[in-house]
């Protein structure tokens, strides 16, 4: 067993995680190891497996590239692309920009909160959707703007959010 007092993490711990996952990243940690950028590779490479980098993951990172914890865990918070929280299917990022916000985003964004019961930085509990707010999509003549993963919608009202989010839950089994 590879134990950290000073974080209190085991590597041979029970986790959410497979044998699989661990090993997948012990292959990209090897073959990343000794090239230019290796952290951040091997941060993105681990977020692709795990969908997110848990504590018990920086860990094994840290260990792997034979460098202090706190380094991977600054990188990890410094990049916005990176997760510590589990992330959900779908994300559904609100343009919070000017052009957005005076077309009525911040009310988009609190009827968004309201129907999934999460907050800006959140994932529902059955990781169906990550929630974030973003400060311009540079599509500011569609206002406001709602991305969900890939599909960005425009001119978005409180009342048009329920049927774009029916869309993604349908996919997912027909249950909201």
């Amino acid at each position: 067993m590879q134990a950290s007092k000073e974080v209190g993490i085991t590597t041979d711990e029970a986790s959410e995680f497979s044998e699989e996952q661990f090993k997948e990243l012990d292959a990209a940690i090897k073959e990343l190891k000794d090239k230019s950028g290796s952290v951040i590779r091997v941060l993105s490479k681990a977020q692709e497996i795990f969908g997110y980098l848990p504590r018990e993951v920086q860990f094994k990172i840290a260990q792997g590239l034979n460098i202090p914890l706190s380094e991977v865990y600054g990188i990890t918070t410094f990049y916005s692309f990176f997760s510590i929280v589990p992330r959900g299917k779908h994300t559904i990022s609100t343009c919070m920009g000017t052009a957005c916000y005076v077309r009525g985003s911040k009310e988009v964004l609190e009827e968004l909160t309201k129907i999934l019961g999460i907050g800006v930085g959140e994932t529902t509990p059955d990781r169906e959707f990550s929630l974030e707010s973003v400060r311009c999509m540079g599509a500011c003549a569609l206002a406001p703007v709602v991305r969900i993963d890939d599909d960005v919608y425009r001119q978005v009202t409180p009342k048009k959010v329920h049927s774009i989010l029916k869309k993604y839950s349908e996919e997912a089994g027909g249950e909201e």
